[in-house]
């Protein structure tokens, strides 16, 4: 097992990263100081994979376990879904002092830790991501909310959680498409902060993909520790911290125009970052071989390149003057100027829509 530490003070949590650790699940929360009763928030999918033997591992530890099972899919990542929270956590007569589970990917974990910061005024809660994106990405950083109908994860608040346990023996039971989608994380690491992670994923790529135990390890850890770095510096996104949305400008607003069912995220997030380096190339900020280094990793990991040619780039613009990174008119991109270096301009909507590749 391997742990790194986000170091945020009083905030500060590890995460875990190894093979069979959902069984020692009630020993690993006790050691971060969780007890009574326990929440475990999942869906369908993972109850027939995992929700039996979770909740026997922490029932074995002296909890007492309630489980919330929400609907599958981006589409539900809504308010609807937080009241279903609220209204057992009311009913089951949680305090202060009780905890919150997420038991898989990233629409549990951002629907449960915003009704963890929310409920009571903050109750602990927990990540465990069964997703590869939600294990090197949404799981790490304390961004927890629910979409509204015009943008992505507008409605939220930054809470971290106590404890990220990473378990990597639930990946092979994760549809490939899902598995694939993920890897648009890690790449995105690799180009905004470790050309060495980058070169290592060029180079291993085909291990990766098929699975082996050690480079899945390897590699998770490593892009929680590039997460982890960047949350330190920048808790609540302030500044630096935006780096980490480097494609996701165009991502969200994919996602959001197509009413988050056409595209997973990190499928967007792979369009996106293509995107990015074409502009900045574009701009003068990075050359011919870094976009085209990027584009053969996005191709070769089976994640899309291209805009759709059914939508359009004014579409597309509209969509983000709603998202958090647009003010004054003007939408702050994350652009790259080499792979591991990235930096932070402003384009207006024209020059958005003049740059894009439909």
């Amino acid at each position: 097992m391997r742990t790194i530490k986000v170091n945020l003070g009083e905030r500060s949590y590890p995460i875990h990263v190894g093979a069979g650790l959902l069984p020692r699940m009630g020993e690993f929360l006790q050691q971060v100081g969780c007890r009574g009763k326990i929440a475990i928030v999942t869906n369908p999918t993972i109850t027939a994979l995992y929700l039996k033997p979770v909740e026997g591992a922490l029932s074995r530890s002296g909890f007492k376990v309630t489980s919330v099972l929400l609907p599958d899919g981006e589409e539900h990542k809504n308010l609807n879904s937080l009241s279903v929270i609220y209204d057992r956590l009311i009913a089951e007569r949680f305090e202060r002092d009780s905890a919150i589970v997420a038991l898989g990917g990233g629409v549990i974990g951002d629907l449960t830790g915003f009704a963890a910061a929310t409920f009571l005024r903050g109750i602990p809660y927990v990540q465990v991501p069964t997703t590869l994106l939600a294990q090197v990405d949404s799981s790490v950083g304390g961004k927890t909310g629910v979409n509204h109908q015009e943008g992505k994860n507008l409605i939220g608040a930054f809470y971290q959680p106590r404890l990220v346990l990473i378990d990597v023996e639930v990946l092979p039971t994760l549809p490939r498409r899902e598995f694939v989608a993920g890897m648009a994380e890690v790449i995105k690491y690799g180009i905004i902060e470790d050309p060495h992670l980058f070169a290592f994923l060029e180079q291993n790529l085909a291990g990766f993909l098929a699975l082996s135990s050690e480079l899945v390890e390897e590699i998770i850890a490593t892009s929680c520790a590039i997460k982890a770095k960047v949350v330190e510096k920048d808790e609540r996104e302030e500044n630096y911290r935006s780096i980490l949305n480097f494609g996701h400008t165009v991502g969200h607003a994919l996602e959001a125009l197509t009413g988050y069912g056409r595209f997973l995220h990190g499928e967007a997030v792979a369009v996106g970052m293509v995107q990015a380096a074409s502009i900045s190339l574009s701009q003068g900020f990075c050359d011919e071989r870094s976009l085209g280094r990027i584009r053969q990793l996005i191709t070769a990991a089976g994640l899309p390149s291209e805009i759709p040619p059914d939508i359009k780039p004014p579409g597309l613009v509209k969509s983000m003057e709603v998202d958090k990174k647009s003010s004054g008119g003007r939408i702050k991109f994350v652009l790259c100027e080499a792979i591991g270096k990235t930096r932070f301009h402003w384009l207006s909507p024209e020059e958005i829509v003049s740059q894009l590749k439909a």
